[in-house]
């Protein structure tokens, strides 16, 4: 399940940040940078902030 969230937050914010670049100015694509970045990061070192933010929350695998 939160597996499915991460990918999910991580989807949005990365449409979101395309569109804000197309639509307000360029350097949003950092932020896209930034995403993917973080993404590979995770997938190397086993883990994501997102995570851990995501279970303090209460969200459960």
């Amino acid at each position: 399940m939160i597996n499915r969230i991460i990918r999910a937050i991580a989807g949005t914010f990365v449409l979101i940040s395309i569109l804000l670049a197309v639509y307000v100015n360029l350097n949003w694509l950092w932020f896209t940078a930034f995403v993917g970045i973080n993404l590979l990061q995770s997938s190397i070192t086993r883990w994501c902030l997102m995570e851990d933010i995501l279970r303090k929350l209460g969200i459960k695998d």
